[in-house]
């Protein structure tokens, strides 16, 4: 049985060579990824071979610790992961639970991150190639590690699986995963500093996490070439003790997961409110706009550009700390401009089959596109100014406030008006319905990224007026064309935003059945 749950594993990755050209290329541009991940890594590796134990000790054991830690923390956030072989759906087997664990186990290292993290642990041996007490002990510390990952990954994933069919959890999962990331670069950087300024936190850290599961593993290989047979032998205890309290853990979780069925009926809320279609005008333009805020709110792949926009001032923050002038701030209100109002050039994309009620129902074109326009113009605006009036508190410089406020306006209102065009026009590969926000599902790729690029051109190219008078007013130090470039980006912005919706409006009434299909085929 165990044979037979790993030959499922291997035929399910082979069929995903059998799908279409274009999921064939993503697959093979994800591999080259991974392969030049583990190529840089294990030539780390090698290259310790030849550093001092202590150097090598660190990094060997603080890598592991990470590669443990990612294991964890990736089935939490990514609900679109890989769920071949999901212990629910051997529910009406009766497959022996210690077969069951074996071969779920062993069929987690048939893939790329399995395959990936096996030869990069498989690569510590390289390291300690001092002696033969220390390759084996880096050995037997790969295998003991390498199992560790794979099972507690099977722990979490078996936890939450309850949760993880709760879309109210997917949603929030995969907005919280953005706010690390959108703040990576900052605390990298907070990280950086702050090591530098200690030489010996590093190795002192390491020495502690060796003494934890988390690094015990993968510190057996330096503790034996170092001699410290004592330490590397109690390692080998808290190795062993993890990974049977992981399995014990798995065997409890798996039970219970077999017997109780996920729940998947409905949320039991009460009908008769209308919510924000209560609260807006009962006319096509106010239906839209209410629909379009209720994705703002509720749809994942709409509230992320909600969670990045507000990260924004952190990350410029950090920036204007380090270089010691907040000058810099000054752009935040014309990108967060550009970040709303660009957010909306794939809304119809993100209705995906869904836009049929929009044919249907015979929505005119102009509501549609005025109704998701004025959607997002309703809390996109509050956020602009502020954003660009706010840095002014700081630099002091206000009499570039005028020429700033109106690029930002302009940017908005003109950013806004391309965007009903380009989602009129074109559609873009984006992630299905309830999936992540991380999940590009393959297809029209090198026409979204020629839609995307070629639309962010054409702004540029719109709001030139606006960037040439701020360019201005940096050359002449002449406040006034900061005033100027206040009317100039209001009035042009406000122009080319009801240029936008109309004829966005008039390609879509035109184009409405094509748009429809092109979404059924990116599905």
């Amino acid at each position: 049985m165990v044979a037979h749950l790993l030959s499922l594993k291997w035929r399910l990755l082979l069929n995903g060579f059998r799908r279409s050209p274009g999921q064939i290329v993503g697959m093979a541009i994800g591999g080259l990824y991974a392969l030049g991940v583990v190529a840089s890594l294990a030539g780390a590796l090698v290259a310790l071979r030849w550093a001092d134990t202590e150097t090598a000790q660190t990094a060997v054991v603080l890598g592991g610790a990470a590669a443990l830690l990612g294991w964890a923390v990736v089935p939490l956030m990514a609900s679109a992961a890989d769920m071949t072989l999901d212990p629910s759906r051997f529910t009406t087997t009766a497959i022996p639970m210690r077969q069951m664990l074996i071969g779920l186990a062993l069929a987690g290292f048939i893939g790329v991150p399995g395959l990936s993290t096996m030869v990069v642990a498989l690569f510590t041996v390289a390291t300690w190639w001092r002696s033969a007490p220390a390759v084996l002990g880096a050995l037997l510390g790969a295998v003991l590690g390498v199992l560790s990952c794979v099972v507690l990954s099977k722990v979490i994933t078996t936890a939450t699986a309850g949760l993880a069919a709760s879309r109210r959890f997917k949603d929030v999962s995969n907005i919280v995963v953005l706010v690390p990331l959108v703040l990576m670069g900052p605390l990298v950087a907070g990280v950086i500093k702050g090591v530098s300024g200690s030489t010996g936190y590093l190795p002192e850290l390491a020495r502690t996490v060796a003494w934890t599961p988390l690094g015990a593993p993968w510190s057996l290989g330096g503790d034996l070439a170092s001699g410290d047979v004592a330490g590397a032998s109690i390692k080998v205890l808290i190795s062993l003790a993890t990974l049977l309290v992981l399995f014990a853990a798995w065997n409890a979780l798996l039970k219970r997961a077999l017997v109780t069925p996920r729940y998947s009926g409905g949320s039991g809320k009460r009908g008769g409110k209308l919510g924000l279609f209560g609260l807006l005008p009962a006319t096509p333009t106010g239906a839209v706009a209410a629909r379009a805020l209720s994705y703002w709110i509720r749809d994942p792949r709409y509230a992320a550009a909600l969670i990045v926009v507000p990260l924004l001032p952190v990350i410029f923050l950090f920036q204007s700390g380090q270089s010691g002038s907040y000058s810099l701030l000054m752009i935040l209100g014309p990108l967060a401009a550009f970040v709303l109002a660009w957010s909306i050039a794939a809304d119809v994309s993100y209705d995906s089959t869904a836009f049929a009620l929009h044919l249907a129902t015979g929505v005119r074109g102009l509501h549609d596109r005025l109704g998701r326009a004025l959607a997002c113009l309703s809390f996109a605006l509050p956020v602009v100014l502020i954003f660009a009036i706010g840095p002014f508190f700081l630099t002091g410089d206000w009499d570039w406030l005028p020429g700033i406020l109106g690029l930002s306006l302009g940017v908005l209102f003109t950013g806004l008006g391309l965007s009903s065009i380009v989602s009129a026009r074109y559609t873009s590969s984006v992630p299905l319905p309830g999936d992540s926000p991380f999940k590009k599902p393959p297809g029209n790729v090198a026409q979204t990224l020629a839609v995307q690029f070629g639309g962010m051109a054409v702004l540029f190219f719109l709001v030139l007026p606006e960037l040439a008078l701020v360019v201005l007013q940096s050359i002449t130090e002449d406040p006034r064309w900061g005033w100027i470039n206040l009317a100039t980006g209001t009035v042009l912005g406000v122009v080319l935003f009801v240029a936008g919706v109309r004829l966005g409006g008039r390609w879509l009434d035109r184009r409405g059945p094509e748009l429809f299909a092109q979404l059924s085929v990116n599905r």
